[in-house]
């Protein structure tokens, strides 16, 4: 009998339509791997649709709020099916900016500095007139994001105070905390990472945009961005990109798969940005490229995280 394998995907998050792309990709390959497919595009009905299809492995194709954020993964848990990908902790910790970035400051790994406001301490405890200390402590040029939030979505790079209270606005409409962030200048490297006991690391794979800087239109626009798999580093970078990227997979309990996004500044240091416990896997995803880098096709890709999913069971 072929194994089940519901691919959740969709939602309700603000990267639905990306999630979408991901999922279809990935039932494609599977069914052509010759595995029994089920499509969910997740709604209010999710637990039933699985108690009645019940699956014998789900695999997370969901991105954003509910699908990275230790949510799905706190309900699979619950009705004991198997899932792709990090467990709740990893994915809470992974989600948030702020809780990741303390964790790997208390862990030495590099990441730009930082200063975070909430909606409450800015309307109601005049957290505002900080503003100009933190440019200046930051310096310029800043980048504002959303504390909890994926493909860059709400996040701008500051260049003028003047501009700073209007970014930090366009952020909280995407999550309640902000973090304005310091702007490293270098490369941006992404280096996915495959295992648990004994995690490895593909090769790094190097961004480039050709215009402004990697934000969503850029990471889902064919053509937007340049991408270079492997990244063009020399040998002692390679080296060290690839100990941050596993330091922060371990840190973090990563299961089976994570992708860390970083910018290595021109000593050749890098700097950790974040970590994806649901990395893409659209045809521009950076996944699939570091794989492939790797000598592994997407279908393949896609099997080995099927298989790590049910060898946890």
């Amino acid at each position: 009998m072929k194994l089940k394998i519901a691919v959740l995907m969709g939602g309700k998050s603000l990267e639905r339509s990306i999630s979408l792309k991901s999922g279809e990709r990935v039932a494609n390959a599977l069914r052509e791997r010759g595995y029994a497919v089920v499509e969910l595009d997740v709604d209010d009905l999710l637990v039933p649709t699985l108690l009645q299809q019940s699956p014998d492995v789900a695999y997370i194709a969901l991105h954003g709020k509910h699908g990275e954020d230790g949510t799905i993964q706190e309900l699979l848990e619950m009705l004991e099916i198997p899932y792709t990908g990090p467990g709740p902790l990893s994915s809470i910790i992974g989600f948030n900016k702020i809780l990741s970035k303390e964790l790997f400051m208390a862990n030495g790994i590099y990441t730009p500095r930082y200063h975070t406001f909430s909606a409450p301490t800015i309307q109601e405890m005049g957290a505002s007139k900080l503003l100009p200390k933190t440019w200046e402590t930051l310096g310029s040029p800043v980048v504002v994001k959303p504390a909890a939030q994926g493909s860059a979505l709400g996040v701008k790079v500051v260049r003028r105070f003047e501009d700073l209270a209007d970014a930090i606005i366009a952020a909280l409409g995407y999550d309640e905390r902000v973090l304005i962030e310091e702007f490293i200048q270098g490369q941006e490297i992404s280096v996915s990472i495959l295992g648990t006991e004994e995690p490895v690391a593909f090769p790094p794979v190097e961004i480039v945009p050709k215009s402004g800087f990697f934000d969503f239109e850029s990471r889902y626009t064919p053509g937007k961005t340049e991408y270079f798999a492997p990244a063009r580093i020399d040998e002692k970078t390679l080296a060290r990109v690839n100990d941050v990227a596993l330091k922060a997979h371990k840190l973090l309990r990563c299961k089976d798969v994570s992708r860390v996004d970083m910018i290595v500044d021109k000593s050749g240091i890098p700097y950790v940005l974040e970590l994806n416990i649901s990395p893409g896997m659209t045809e521009t995803s950076l996944l699939p490229l570091a794989a492939e880098a790797a000598g592994i096709a997407f279908d393949e890709l896609v099997e080995k995280l099927i298989r790590a999913a049910l060898a946890k069971k």
